[in-house]
């Protein structure tokens, strides 16, 4: 098994085992393979729902690197990401993600996934009442960010 698949799914692992959360558990490392961030799910622990293991990973990488910016990186996680985690990663701009386990073996064990996926194919659009407002009014800020010259990606 990869090293830092190992990790990872040991992160699940103690995480489930200690009632934290789901079997999931990431491992974010540098370009020189120095392991920056590694943890679980603690969804239930936090009564959180973006509490995942790659966003719990992302956000501790960040902190310990002081930037949103974790290119170069690599995330090695014991689940293929969810859409939530998945944009994450792609915000954080990381390029490589190992996963081991499917987002169907998560739908096996009751994890929505799947549903969210579909939402994102264009079905499923009784999942969210998702509808625009006032988009006039609060238009003005993103000139104003624009103007101030304001960019982080």
């Amino acid at each position: 098994m990869n090293r830092f698949m190992e990790i990872a799914n040991n992160c699940a692992k103690n995480g489930m085992n200690s009632n934290e959360g789901g079997p999931f558990g990431a491992v974010i490392i540098d370009k020189d393979g120095n392991i920056i961030a590694s943890g679980n799910n603690t969804v239930i622990k936090n009564g959180d729902p973006t509490e995942h293991a790659e966003m719990n990973v992302i956000r501790e990488a960040c902190k310990k690197l002081g930037t949103y910016d974790l290119s170069g990186c690599t995330l090695y996680t014991s689940c293929e990401p969810c859409p939530m985690c998945l944009s994450a990663i792609i915000w954080a701009n990381i390029k490589d993600v190992f996963y081991a386990c499917t987002r169907e073996d998560a739908g096996n064990i009751g994890f929505r996934d799947d549903m969210i996926y579909e939402y994102l194919k264009g079905n499923k659009k009784d999942i969210i009442n998702l509808k625009q407002i006032d988009r006039d009014d609060c238009k003005d800020l993103f000139k104003e960010y624009k103007n101030n010259g304001k960019t982080i990606y």
